[in-house]
């Protein structure tokens, strides 16, 4: 049999041959590997050849660096598509490299048939040129890419930020530490902090609407973020209410765009207290003590800063000299009504007071133009008595007590009590309103304290609270309402008292925060019971002369909440338990 000379390649004997030899040749091949397998020649002709090998790559390479053992085949390729430098080289990236290298060049052409075997089933990682094994051309590419590592860039927080700039961002990665800017739309940022080699932060420049693109500089090339950095724009559109007075204390709320996560207000420079980052597009905070004068308004949130120049106006607020100062300007939350509130703060006149004599808590009411008269429910039609509709209007702010007169504040001033409902019986008596008062008494009460009752318009006025209907204001309703089954909420009346007056202030408020104006007792008014003429009218008064006097608000006794019911009584009548009175007071 003819003997056939072939040359054999160590390095593909674990691999699919390409040739077959015969069963003669084949077991001398298998003998032949054996015997080098164990021969301590071979062996230590191997070894010598990988350090020879290694040797001379450390040597002759000018810079550091082969492909780090953390950097993928497709990594490396992309960076060679940019045209950046190679990763720098460390032990362990030595370590692997060289074993791939020397065992393609030269250590396999030794190595026995188990090393071979090993090598093709973990070599894949360092076939660099993905042509299925590892060879001259994988360490080619691995000695021209031999450099420093690019910074890889994975995450940038928050994504988006002012166009003003200011906002800090928080870049994470790898291979960060050699960064020496970044850029945004080829802005440089500010305060640059190089962290860790996976961690780096900065303050981004001032940016027009829009994207830019995120860019990481170093001495290995320039990093492209993924996504982009998007420039809103942050802005404040309103600033409610806009004065308040200089001492500080004014709750405000600001409305805008892109002003969630907000951590600090600031009024003509100077912090606010109590912010409150409602939502994205509103923030709330009490004023700090200013000057007379505007100032500026400042909400700063993560993405940066927005201003709005002349924003808010510092007032001098006067407060009446018989009254403590409780709140200056009127709280959103309280004066529902934004007309009404304007309306208060133009007064130049403390919202919220206590009269000093009585300790009467006194909310202010502003002047006004509204239509007097008849307003019919779903279920009920006016009494002739409330007609006809007509315009009034009020020329001068009033302080009206925020509740009905109660029990104790009766005593404290007369010194006994007149009420029906007290004593054990009434655990709560002393919060209850006073009632079985007359026209007469009260008066007797009003001049110790300084006090006076309200005209009839000026009640109204104040009970309607910027509404034209049936019902004022109330949860739900916040422009009042001519459904009679919402009127529970306003007012105890017949249908919810259980036959008996109850502590002020258990009713929903209307829109300028006063609670009990329909429902409990009966409320005294100054003028004598007259009917109404259709002229309009300023500041009216009443009739100059009369036999009654008008009781406004109904009671708990009666059913009707509706604002325009009114009755007459004899100026002498207590009439049982149902009637009371809320004071008025001019600043």
């Amino acid at each position: 049999m003819a003997r056939h000379s072939t040359s054999i390649n160590p390095l593909k004997m674990s691999m699919p041959r390409r040739w077959e030899l015969d069963d003669q040749s084949s077991a001398r091949l298998a003998r032949a590997s054996a015997r080098r397998s164990h021969h301590p020649l071979w062996l230590s002709l191997g070894l010598l050849a990988t350090v020879i090998f290694l040797g001379s790559l450390w040597a002759l390479t000018p810079t550091s660096g082969f492909l780090p053992s953390a950097m993928t085949t497709e990594t490396y390729k992309t960076t060679k598509t940019h045209n950046t430098p190679a990763p720098s080289r460390t032990p362990s990236d030595l370590t692997r490299i060289a074993s791939a290298g020397a065992l393609a060049l030269g250590a396999l052409t030794l190595a026995p048939p188990a090393a071979t075997e090993a090598f093709a089933q973990q070599g894949c990682t360092s076939d660099v040129t993905g042509n299925g094994q590892v060879d001259g051309a994988d360490l080619a590419q691995i000695l021209n890419a031999w450099g420093p590592c690019l910074g890889e860039i994975s995450a940038v927080t928050p994504g988006h930020g002012s166009t003003l700039g200011g906002t800090l961002i928080t870049i994470n990665g790898f291979n960060l530490a050699g960064t020496t800017a970044v850029k945004i739309g080829g802005v440089a940022c500010t305060s640059l902090q190089v962290l860790s080699p996976t961690l780096v932060k900065a303050v981004t420049p001032a940016g027009e609407v829009g994207d830019g693109a995120i860019t990481l500089i170093s001495a290995s090339g320039v990093s492209w973020a993924p996504v982009p950095f998007s420039y809103v724009l942050q802005a404040i559109s309103s600033v409610t209410p806009s004065q308040g007075t200089y001492s500080g204390g004014t709750a405000i709320t600001i409305t805008g765009s892109y002003l969630s996560g907000a951590t600090s207000v600031k009024v003509g420079g100077v912090p606010a207290t109590s912010v409150v980052a409602v939502d994205a597009t509103t923030v709330t905070a009490v004023t700090p003590a200013g000057s007379v004068g505007a100032a500026t308004v400042e909400v700063t949130t993560p993405k940066g800063t927005a201003t709005a120049s002349g924003a808010f106006n510092y007032t001098s607020v006067v407060v009446p000299g018989w009254a403590t100062l409780i709140e200056a300007m009127p709280d959103p939350a309280v004066v529902t009504n934004e007309t009404l509130r304007a309306g208060i703060i133009a007064t130049g006149l403390a919202w919220r007071v206590r009269d000093t004599g009585t300790n009467i808590e006194m909310l202010l009411v502003p002047p006004g133009t509204f239509m007097m008269g008849c307003s019919a429910s779903s279920d009920e039609v006016c009494d002739t008595d409330e007609d006809p509709v007509h315009q009034v209007t009020l020329t001068n702010a009033v302080y009206f007590g925020r509740y009905e007169v109660t029990q104790a504040q009766w005593v404290a001033s007369m010194g006994s009590n007149p009420s029906y409902h007290s004593g054990a019986g009434y655990p709560d008596a002393a919060n209850r309103p006073v009632e079985m008062v007359s026209w007469n008494s009260v008066q007797d009460f009003l001049a110790a304290a300084g006090l006076r009752l309200p005209t009839e318009a000026e009640w109204e006025w104040s009970c309607r609270a910027g509404t034209t209907t049936a019902f004022h204001s109330g949860p739900g309703f916040p422009n009042g309402s001519n459904d009679a089954s919402l009127a529970g909420q306003l007012g105890w009346t017949a249908s919810n008292s259980g036959g008996q007056t109850h502590a002020v202030g258990g009713k929903a408020a209307n829109a300028l925060g006063f609670h009990d104006m329909v429902g409990n007792v009966w409320e005294w008014v100054s003028d004598w019971w007259g009917s109404f003429d259709a002229a309009s009218q300023t500041d009216p008064t009443g009739p100059t002369v009369g036999s009654y006097h008008t009781s406004r608000g109904t009671c708990w006794w009666d059913g009707s909440l509706r604002v325009s019911h009114r009755i007459p009584s004899g100026i002498g009548t207590t009439l049982n338990q149902v009637f009371g009175f809320r004071v008025a007071r001019n600043p």
